[in-house]
């Protein structure tokens, strides 16, 4: 599913690749429009409608995993044994919300027409993005010290899946953002590919805040 999302994204991005003119990387106007794009050939809110459905696919994803973990947690037996959340996940957690408000001032620059400012904050959510990443093999080999393994418990299995689908998730969106900031849209206007990927680094942020607090308070 990962890899499926990751390449629906680069899709979304490098729409047209090889085929028509280049259109312009102007302000929030070229990435608003609901006409066709420079090529005549896709309306620029294709892409958005596009990654909306694609993200409905990554919902109905995990709500099958949340609900696989709470019919297995409440079954009538004592092989559930609560897991202890690494520290690390809080820090995690914060700066992963701390990305998305990078990402809202980035957009707000590149709608002001402000290249370097939406290119230092742009950049910005992709650091983040990484030092979530790591933060989450750091948390990986936290529990891996402790002797809590994938098939240690159930609890600690559905630890291990949560985080690595929405890690590999994740890893789609820092190569999206790292797609938008050095390499030519083509029939995809800029604003159109900054606000697709905003999209869909939202939508991550939001998802791992739930996953978070499911981990911690339904234990």
């Amino acid at each position: 599913m990962a890899g499926t999302t990751y390449t629906e994204v680069v899709e979304v991005i490098d729409a047209g690749r090889g085929g028509g003119g280049t259109p312009s990387d102007g302000g929030g106007g070229g990435g608003q429009g609901s006409g066709p794009s420079a090529s005549g050939a896709v309306p620029q809110r294709t892409y958005v409608t596009g990654m909306l459905v694609g993200l409905g696919g990554v919902l109905m994803f995990f709500m099958a995993l949340v609900s696989a973990y709470i019919v297995r947690k409440g079954m009538p037996n004592a092989t559930w044994v609560p897991l202890d959340i690494p520290r690390m996940l809080w820090l995690n957690t914060l700066i992963l919300v701390a990305s998305s408000f990078t990402l809202v001032r980035s957009r707000s620059l590149f709608h002001a027409d402000n290249e370097e400012g939406f290119r230092y904050w742009w950049g910005w959510t992709t650091v983040l993005g990484v030092f979530f990443l790591v933060g989450q093999v750091i948390a990986w080999r936290q529990l891996v010290a402790a002797g809590i393994y994938l098939q240690s418990n159930p609890s600690s299995s559905f630890f291990y899946v949560f985080t690595a689908a929405h890690g590999l998730h994740l890893v789609g969106g820092v190569l999206a953002l790292l797609s938008v900031a050095f390499r030519p849209t083509h029939r995809l206007t800029r604003g159109t590919a900054t606000e697709v990927v905003s999209i869909y680094w939202h939508f991550m942020d939001g998802l791992w805040v739930f996953l978070f607090l499911l981990l911690l308070l339904g234990r």
